[in-house]
């Protein structure tokens, strides 16, 4: 899909555009004019309507590159500044892929094959943010601010997730369900693996904001990115703390569930001690053997059945005694 975007001055216009030129169908709108253009998961078609402008796309591989040479440089007269961070692929789950911002005197563009929600939100606020959307530079640190936003919000959303796991866990007051604590688990690690995807955000948010800042696109709003890398230094420290809430709360979840199945082992280990003095009473007068006492008696099975009952009773009070129940 392609949206494009003009600046009114003091806010965000979409532009009439074809917005996934089907069939080859030709944009309504020059995007010569646009501000913005955001390319989602582009087709062929619109690949060739934004090269058209002297911008070279990169390709999902190339976004993929590790290498820092690969994310962070510039090319004719353009920046282009590939971060990785939390969003939705086409089925909705929740990934941590990159985007790239290619960021020319004339526009900004943006290519993603994910849906982060700052993309969503941003284009009806853009005026409002900090650093306003007169140009290309300053949609870009608009972006930024809207995606270190959004981190935020993943980091206090995932904060109370872990605290709701973390009441689960620390209830007292009665034996716990292992299904409720499997449960609590499960949540806590969903919630390890947002941290992970948040984490990876804020760092290559602060190594793009740091490698913008260095430009001279960037020095002129040097007091903003700054106020940016401080948030992110920020949310970084608070990642740090709940990965520490996680780890704690993971830990004692699989100590209560190895406690609640050693309990259950111990009373099966008890239940099965209970029966074994009756066993030896009964299998000792059920040997085929003459002169065992009461074996010829009318009261014998009566003798036997007690001596059985008196067994059992007695490991019981011993267990009880010893404080194994």
């Amino acid at each position: 899909m392609l949206f494009a975007y003009r600046s009114t001055g003091r806010d965000l216009e979409r532009l009439d555009v074809s917005a996934d030129l089907v069939n080859d169908a030709e944009p309504r709108a020059d995007l010569g004019a646009a501000l913005w253009i955001d390319l989602y998961r582009p087709l062929p078609r619109q690949t060739a309507a934004v090269e058209a402008l002297g911008i070279a796309v990169p390709s999902p591989e190339d976004m993929e590159e590790i290498e820092i040479s690969n994310r962070l440089y510039h090319e004719d007269g353009a920046s282009y500044i590939t971060v990785v961070i939390p969003g939705s692929d086409a089925n909705g789950v929740s990934v941590a892929g990159p985007v790239t911002f290619i960021l020319s005197p004339d526009r900004l563009v943006s290519v993603r094959h994910h849906a982060p929600k700052p993309f969503e939100t941003f284009p009806t606020r853009a005026g409002r943010g900090s650093a306003g959307c007169a140009g290309a530079g300053e949609l870009f640190l608009g972006l930024a601010e809207e995606i270190v936003a959004r981190l935020a919000d993943l980091l206090e959303a995932a904060g109370r997730e872990i605290d709701a796991a973390g009441r689960t866990a620390f209830a007292g007051g009665g034996p716990r369900d292992t299904g409720q604590l499997r449960g609590a688990l499960v949540a806590i690690g969903q919630q390890g693996e947002l941290l992970g995807r948040v984490r990876l955000g804020l760092t290559s948010m602060e190594r793009a904001l740091s490698f913008h800042g260095a430009s001279a696109a960037g020095a002129a709003r040097t007091d903003l990115i700054k106020a940016l890398m401080r948030d992110l230094s920020a949310l970084s420290v608070h990642a740090d703390f709940l990965s520490s809430r996680v780890s704690l709360i993971v830990d004692t979840t699989l100590g209560l569930i190895n406690l609640a199945q050693n309990n259950t082992v111990r009373i099966l280990s008890v239940v099965s001690a209970l029966f074994l003095p009756p066993t030896l009473v009964a299998s000792a007068w059920g040997m085929n053997l003459a002169h065992l006492p009461f074996d010829q008696t009318p009261a014998g099975s009566l003798v036997v059945t007690a001596l059985m009952a008196a067994s059992s009773l007695g490991t019981f009070l011993l267990f009880k005694w010893k404080d194994w129940l």
